[in-house]
């Protein structure tokens, strides 16, 4: 059966321009791009007046920080063009180790978009971390021989790569011995420590913050992958890698992405569309959300509108507003009129699917948990930065003498990160300014990488309240003050994921979005995106782990009080 798409332009990503032509299509592939004719085909579909694009690629992105399961995720991307992604499974990964991946690669098997992945590098993501599962390169090698498994995730333990770490660099020298690729993940790195890292087969970056250290990183050979998340914001920075000659060695990415961000804007269209707004080509953009995109990964045939390519198309009114209207997967309709047709669920084994479901381990909690005790010196905060992952060490001088330390009015809160997988006891309290609340409490199980239990609050008891919930629960987000809950979201899949339509978690999403911002939220912290990454120990400079506050460059437990006066 053939079918024609007639009448259209094209984006042709090998020369950026637009041309008016004909496609036809075969058992899923683009058999001819010309002056093909109804006569040519079984199916004939006039598409005057519209753009055809080649499918988008997501290159980097994690499945879990939607909130959605693998098959939800998809329908919510694909009316947003998403034809393939990339994810890296290092968050159910560190919850439930080989069986978390096996889940994911299960329940992503035979959906409308290709769902590739690249083995987590790092579980857990430091020494100083307290995950559910422990992955040595000996967990990881049988599952190289997956088809839709790339290479080997995101290497955030830069100073293991820097100190030739045995097991570091024996995950690498697998992935190296069997021609995968490597992402990386090493913010500020410069000089010659960043020659090591690449020079150990690191091939690019997704943590760049500003276009300076993008471009040193694309002059040393590395591809560059532009990131436009929910908390991290990285496009407006890296807006010149838009222009010749850096738009070559690029590709855009999204990271993590909240699901009401998912559905309300968009995946890599959103990142297409910002980039177009502020002056850039769609042409090149669509480029690199493309054919870059599958010529780096080595995804064959995919990412162009040209004869052998993949029949993977996106049919829109225009590349300024990128509206959508169709999406084709392997030639098939699977997006009309911007409605997701029905496709069936792939089914998990129900011995992973049990074991995942059930992930929290932890004791209940009281108010005095989360009690500090004064003592001299200044107090360490950490300092939260609007759009940014990145934090900064804040010394401050505390009134003990009331609210234990919390100050509203200077924007200093309590933070707390609970471990939650082996039921440890342990836990890390200290101070965080730049969230902007004024009361109450917000509470999550996903805190990256190692996803144990995360509050934020201005009193113990809400602290304390929040907590129990998330545990009660099994998992999830939670928003209290004065003792209520004003909204909740249920995640039970590894404490990560919501086993509801897609359209349900965004609305969740939403709630308790607005119920935190009622709490006072300042402007650029989205509250939920922005407390997960503050136990990721690999992003500079101060975080909190279970064992305390984290000096992310040396990689150190330090003291919550100073000997400063």
């Amino acid at each position: 059966m053939k079918t024609l798409l007639k009448n259209g332009l094209i984006v042709n990503v090998f020369t950026d321009t637009l041309e008016k032509e004909n496609i036809l299509i075969c058992d899923g592939r683009i058999i001819g791009v010309g002056d093909y004719t109804d006569a040519d085909a079984d199916i004939v579909e006039d598409v005057s007046g519209k753009i055809i694009c080649p499918g988008f690629i997501d290159g980097h992105i994690h499945i879990e920080s939607t909130m959605l399961s693998p098959s939800e995720f998809a329908k919510a991307a694909l009316p947003h063009g998403m034809t393939a992604i990339v994810a890296d499974p290092h968050e159910i990964a560190n919850v439930a180790g080989v069986r978390g991946i096996q889940y994911m690669l299960d329940a992503s098997e035979g959906l409308p978009m290709d769902m590739y992945f690249v083995l987590p590098s790092c579980v857990p993501a430091t020494a100083l971390d307290e995950t559910g599962a422990v992955l040595n390169a000996e967990d990881l090698r049988p599952f190289y021989d997956h088809p839709r498994v790339l290479g080997l995730g995101e290497m955030m333990n830069y100073p293991g790569v820097l100190a030739n770490d045995p097991p570091v660099m024996e995950k690498i020298a697998d992935a190296r011995r069997l021609g995968k690729l490597i992402n990386g993940h090493a913010p500020m790195l410069t000089g010659k420590a960043l020659d090591k890292y690449i020079a150990a087969g690191i091939s690019d970056d997704h943590e760049c913050y500003d276009a300076q250290e993008a471009i040193t990183r694309i002059r040393k050979g590395q591809w560059v992958m532009i990131r436009q998340g929910t908390a991290a914001r990285n496009l407006e920075a890296l807006l010149p890698l838009f222009d010749e000659p850096y738009c070559r060695r690029c590709i855009l990415v999204t990271d993590d992405r909240h699901p009401a961000d998912l559905i309300g804007e968009g995946d890599i269209d959103n990142v297409i569309r910002l980039a177009v707004k502020a002056g850039k080509s769609p042409l090149a953009a669509i480029r690199m959300a493309s054919l870059q995109a599958a010529e780096y990964f080595g995804i064959r045939s995919a990412g162009a509108i040209a004869p052998g390519y993949a029949a993977d198309l996106v049919i829109t009114d225009d590349l300024e507003s990128l509206n959508i209207r169709t999406v084709y997967k392997n030639g098939k309709k699977v997006v009309s009129e911007g409605v997701v047709l029905p496709f069936d669920i792939p089914r998990t084994q129900e011995s992973i699917w049990s074991s995942i479901k059930h992930s929290f381990n932890t004791g209940v909690l009281a108010p005095q948990d989360f009690h500090i005790a004064p003592q001299n010196g200044k107090c360490r905060v950490i300092k939260l930065v609007p759009n940014q992952l990145l934090t900064e060490e804040q010394l401050e001088t505390l009134d003990f003498t009331r609210a234990n330390g919390i100050d509203t009015g200077r924007d200093i809160l309590k933070l707390a990160v609970i471990e939650r997988h082996m039921n440890t006891g342990h836990k890390g309290v200290g101070y965080i300014a730049g969230t902007g609340m004024k009361r109450g409490a917000i509470a999550s199980s996903v805190s990256h990488d190692s996803h144990n239990l995360i509050v934020i609050g201005a009193n113990d008891e809400d602290m304390a309240s929040a907590a129990n919930r998330i545990r009660s629960m099994g998992g999830g987000n939670v928003v209290v003050a004065d003792g209520e809950i004003l909204a909740e979201m249920p995640l039970p899949i590894g404490g990560l994921m919501s086993t509801l339509p897609a359209e349900e978690v965004a609305e969740q999403n939403e709630k308790v979005r607005r119920a935190a911002d009622s709490l006072g939220v300042s402007e650029g912290i989205e509250p939920f995106m922005h407390m997960a990454f503050i136990s990721l120990s690999v992003i500079p400079k101060l975080k909190m782990s279970t064992v305390g506050l984290v000096n992310v460059e040396k990689q150190t437990i330090v003291p919550l009080f100073t000997d400063l006066r």
